[in-house]
């Protein structure tokens, strides 16, 4: 069997790679192509697939001539969100009434004949996969909608993937939300034939807008126990250096448009930093961390145990060094909670409620003190017994394995019957 993967950014490599691997396991054979402003060569995931037999990557700009990728990529440029956000927002809005839709679908249309003509040359069965599409995404919806039209006409499954999963227990979460109704940003989804969550609490974003027979739970890819055993083989060597006598803290940052109390984190990370026998390191979303001034603030630079760590230091290798995780509401500590390491879920710290509080209260910070006594507690005891393993496993079992352990192999499933149904 044949499928079509579409790949953008930094958090849908990491989420649907072990998809494709399981995919190819299986016997099938898939075209990745590559739709970001970067290309991510040398990446260890995009190498790793790059030697599975069956397997082929490009890029969209190597598959068109410059012209058609130019227009292309401007077309994109006029619809997504952040250039209405921009400094030439008013010069987009104008260009966007002139090249309005009609005119727009003809390069659309082309985009998407040679993307299926070159995947599936002779009218036979496969699947389009990308990731979750929203109407916010930084990839022209548009476009999308149309790709997928087509691919439905000529008989080929469509299904969205995870890019990530569902760190937050509450909805208003970013700046401008003050309204609790659907996010009709996720209603984007509703054009394919399928859309994948890992567990239910993701599905409620989704629910409003489609229903049971459209949307499926089948449990986190990244962090099933199959994929962090085989990544494990995959990660290049760790940059970092552990100290076994000292105490090794990282921060994740949540995306600057999530509602973050930018001048508290800094003063938790000082008074994290003030305790003797701590090395702290602070961990910028891999999109959009330049935007964090956080990350510029001088009085943190001068601390000499503190470290701003770089975007290209990857999240496993930060989990690897950790003793500790102080978590903003990211999925990205799904992976320590998975492995026993402790998780302090900073809520005070952002706008939310998170999913690691809500099944897990023992690990949750409301205030100053809590960090206080948890950071001293973690150095004069230990990082033993921080779960209360009921707990644990129940996160386990309701957001990451679901509906059981064989996670994979739920998602080659859904595939291989995408591309018989249609």
């Amino acid at each position: 069997m044949k499928a079509l993967f579409f790949l953008r950014h930094y958090n849908d490599i990491d989420h649907i790679t072990p998809v494709i691997a399981k995919w190819i396991e299986r016997g099938h054979v898939c075209d990745i192509v590559m739709i970001g402003k970067k290309r991510f060569d040398g990446d260890y995931r995009i190498e790793f697939l790059k030697k599975l037999a069956g397997v082929s990557i490009v890029h969209l700009q190597d598959l068109l001539s410059f012209l058609e990728f130019t227009k292309w990529r401007l077309q994109t440029l006029l619809l997504v969100r952040s250039s209405y956000r921009s400094f030439f927002a008013p010069l987009v809005k104008v260009l966007a009434r002139i090249y309005n839709a009609k005119r727009r679908e003809a390069i659309w249309l082309l985009t998407t004949q040679r993307l299926l003509e070159r995947s599936f040359p002779e009218s036979g069965k496969g699947v389009v996969a990308f990731d979750w599409i929203e109407r916010n995404s930084e990839i022209c919806v548009e476009w999308v909608e149309i790709l997928v039209s087509v691919a439905r006409k000529q008989g080929l499954g469509t299904v969205s993937l995870p890019h990530g999963d569902s760190p937050h227990a509450s909805q208003l979460i970013r700046r401008g939300e003050w309204q609790l109704k659907p996010d009709t940003s996720f209603s984007a989804a509703g054009m394919f034939d399928k859309v994948v969550v890992p567990n239910e609490l993701c599905a409620t974003r989704f629910r409003p807008f489609m229903d049971d027979r459209k949307l499926i739970v089948l449990g986190s890819p990244r962090y099933c126990e199959e994929w962090l055993t085989k990544l494990a083989t995959l990660i290049p060597a760790s940059p970092l250096v552990r100290s076994d006598n000292r105490l090794n803290v990282v921060i994740f940052l949540r995306k600057a448009n999530f509602t973050t109390f930018w001048e508290e984190v800094g003063e938790v990370i000082q008074m994290i930093a003030a305790f003797p026998g701590v090395e702290l390191a602070v961990k910028p979303h891999t999109r959009g961390g330049w935007k964090q001034s956080l990350t510029k603030d001088a009085a943190l630079q001068r601390l000499t145990n503190v470290t701003m760590i770089e975007e290209d230091i990857h999240s496993v290798h930060l989990l690897q060094w950790a003793d500790v995780i102080i978590d903003l509401a990211t999925s990205v500590a799904y992976e320590a909670i998975r492995a026993g390491k402790p998780v302090l879920a900073a809520d005070y710290l952002h706008a939310g409620r998170s999913a690691a509080a809500v099944y897990m209260p023992e690990t949750e910070l409301r205030c100053r003190d809590d960090v206080y006594e948890n950071i001293d507690k973690l150095l004069t005891k230990g990082c033993q017994s921080h779960y209360i393993e009921s707990h644990r496993q129940r996160f386990i079992k309701e957001m990451l394995d679901v509906p059981g352990k064989e996670v994979l192999p739920h998602y080659v499933a859904l595939l291989e019957s995408l591309v018989e149904t249609r």
